[in-house]
């Protein structure tokens, strides 16, 4: 594999280094994580960048843990980390339903999900996941620490509220403190490692108040706030489901491109918001099956 342009490389021993160095060259620098995109963009000359700051030898962004009744994960956790941690299936199940569809192992291992949403793309899996949990970005730069709501973060495709300068130290997720459950469902062309061709993202909550967003069907990753509003209060019943799955696809600006045509896409998210309700709502009592099965596949219950 060629690169075609020619770049500093950094590897600081601190954060505070790092974000000198960040603010030195402002958006002529890249972060270099798991890089399992900005290897990609690199070879095909979507970016090119002055300078590549790595920043895998901090060990303080590499936890999952809990702080202020929230779900921290931190900006080196990989997709893997979450996959495998048990607090994350105790806690957020939701979390480890998604990270399990995110490409192959191999991916996984190497691949940020704090990464995934500086990317941005539109298709990015960790998005509407953490839409519908009102989660938080951390991030530090020249200026001190901020904090980004994520219904603010995304801008446009491969664009974030970032200022030059920062980076993001991780996500914060707060715990809804009732009762819930969720189901991501992810649409591809096959099965095994491959980009969404849309992605809904259903969480329901004690007392009938649903949240959803959506993938790969916007320039960035969107919640539902009308389906929302239909939804809530309400008992699920299959004329509801229906209207819901309608709704949902006047929510979304679906594109016609490599992996779907708009068509395709905005049909299929009806069929999604229905197929992730039902499944959410099971779970929530206690009758769905196991969260990790995607319900898109032809074998899912």
């Amino acid at each position: 594999m060629s690169i075609a342009c020619e770049f500093d490389y950094r590897k600081p021993k601190t954060l505070s280094k790092a974000i000198r160095l960040l603010a030195k060259r402002g958006r002529q620098a890249r972060v270099l994580a798991g890089g399992t995109d900005l290897v990609g963009w690199l070879r095909d000359a979507l970016v090119a960048p002055d300078l590549l700051v790595d920043i895998k030898g901090f060990d303080d962004l590499k936890g999952i843990g809990v702080k202020n009744r929230a779900l921290v994960i931190g900006a080196l956790a990989t997709f893997s980390d979450v996959l495998e941690s048990d607090l994350v299936a105790e806690k957020l199940p939701l979390f480890r339903e998604m990270a399990g569809m995110v490409a192959s192992n191999g991916v996984r291992n190497r691949a940020t999900l704090v990464g995934n949403i500086c990317s941005a793309v539109p298709c990015c899996d960790a998005g509407p996941v953490l839409q519908v949990y009102n989660a938080v970005v951390h991030v530090r730069g020249p200026n001190g620490k901020r904090k980004i709501p994520i219904g603010q973060w995304f801008l446009g495709p491969r664009k974030t509220a970032l200022r030059p300068g920062e980076l993001a130290t991780s996500v914060a997720v707060p715990f809804p403190g009732k009762k819930h459950a969720g189901c991501f469902v992810k649409l591809k062309r096959y099965r095994g490692e491959d980009l969404a061709q849309a992605s809904v993202a259903v969480l329901i909550l004690a007392g009938r108040e649903y949240r959803l967003a959506f993938g790969a069907v916007a320039p960035i990753a969107v919640r539902g706030p009308r389906t929302e509003a239909l939804l809530k209060g309400k008992a699920l019943s299959p004329d509801l489901l229906e209207e819901a799955g309608r709704l949902a696809v006047e929510e979304v600006v679906p594109i016609t491109d490599i992996r779907s045509t708009k068509e395709y896409r905005a049909l299929m998210v009806e069929v999604m918001v229905r197929r992730g309700l039902k499944t959410a709502a099971s779970r929530l009592a206690g009758k769905g099956p196991a969260y990790g099965i995607n319900v898109m596949e032809e074998d899912a219950p």
